[in-house]
């Protein structure tokens, strides 16, 4: 069994390994909490309570550590691999694209410009999406959860993401001595009339701006394209998000795509330098092929997204970098593959 180099050997480490591997596996929530949460517990502890407190038996006495999870403590104690991390790392750790597709251009990516956190419908803190991605090697990582209008994914207002900004200065101090910077985004909704829902005085404050539908996803198509257009040729848009809306497998089931005129959206998109995103959710693979073709032969430039709602999907870059090799993409059309002074050049409306 191989055990990821993220894992030292510690408590804390193996119980965030495990919600890792179980998060980039696409596990129900409710099971995840429960290693992210005990390890937060620990995380306080000073390393020979946490010995003292396996060697009693009494881990389950501290809020938040449940029976699995004081088993998985106890395990890293005594120096083995906990047996629930061999079983993730068996079940969930292997490679997620065949013989190295994408591993390449994998690792000329700098960042991911599409990621949320639990102040919209993200799983985990701020902080920890960070971490992680620094983790990952990332250089940068953009937050973008939510627009108002998304209440159902808890979307933020101005006075909420007026606060959020607060909290990502505040991790970027901690965070870059190690050369990694949190940067200032939103997943902006983009209204029926290709509006943006957040205001421009807001949209300006921020480094990255993703604009996607999440509404009236089946509307006639000549409206679509109009609104889409309209999105693209706003200012303050950088990337076009998950462009037809489409799921092609998971627990949410099965959606078509969107009807729109792609050659008039890209054409938008690539006249005002905004990126198309790969999104590498497996469950989106959006764009479809023929309409990535579409937008390379275009001439657009494009974006490589988790769209991650949890640290461990963090991981899935890998599967959209493979279908842009698939397509004979050029990294240096990837803006995710520049420097972040580059990126927030670019992305300065």
């Amino acid at each position: 069994m191989v055990v990821s180099e993220q894992y030292d050997g510690t408590p804390v480490a193996a119980l965030r390994r495990i919600a890792f591997l179980l998060e980039r596996g696409r596990a129900d929530s409710y099971k995840v909490k429960a290693y992210r949460g005990a390890a937060a517990a620990i995380l306080p502890l000073p390393a020979d309570e946490i010995a003292q407190r396996a060697g009693a038996g009494t881990l389950t006495k501290i809020a938040g550590v449940g029976s699995s999870t004081a088993r998985v403590i106890a395990q890293a104690v005594e120096g083995q691999v906990p047996d629930k991390l061999a079983e993730a790392e068996q079940q969930y750790g292997g490679p997620l694209t065949r013989d190295g597709a994408g591993t390449a251009l994998r690792a000329q990516l700098r960042g991911d410009l599409h990621s949320h956190s639990d102040w919209s419908d993200g799983g985990s803190p701020i902080e920890e999406m960070a971490m992680t991605a620094m983790e990952l090697g990332h250089d940068y990582l953009v937050l973008t959860d939510h627009s108002p209008r998304l209440k159902i994914a808890r979307g933020l207002s101005a006075e909420r993401l007026t606060r959020q900004l607060d909290v990502i200065a505040a991790v970027n101090e901690h965070l870059s001595a190690a050369g990694f910077r949190l940067l200032r985004g939103i997943e902006v909704d983009i209204l029926d009339d290709g509006a943006l829902d957040q205001t421009d005085r807001m949209l300006e404050r921020l480094d990255v701006r993703v604009a996607s539908v999440h509404s009236k996803l089946q509307m006639d198509g000549e409206q679509m394209t109009r609104r889409m257009v309209a999105a693209v040729r706003n200012p303050f848009t950088n990337v076009l998000g998950h462009c037809t809306g489409r799921l092609v497998t998971g627990s949410r089931g099965t959606r078509g795509q969107s009807r729109f005129d792609a050659r008039a959206v890209f054409e938008a998109c690539a006249e005002e330098g905004v990126a198309v995103e790969i999104n590498s959710r497996p469950e989106r693979r959006d764009p479809p092929t023929k309409l990535l073709e579409l937008a390379r032969d275009i001439g657009c430039v494009f974006s490589i997204d988790s769209d991650a709602h949890a640290p461990g999907q963090l991981d899935y870059p890998l599967l959209g970098c493979e279908r842009a090799e698939a397509a004979g993409i050029d990294a240096d059309r990837i803006v995710n593959t520049w420097p972040a002074d580059r990126l927030l050049e670019w992305a300065t409306p």
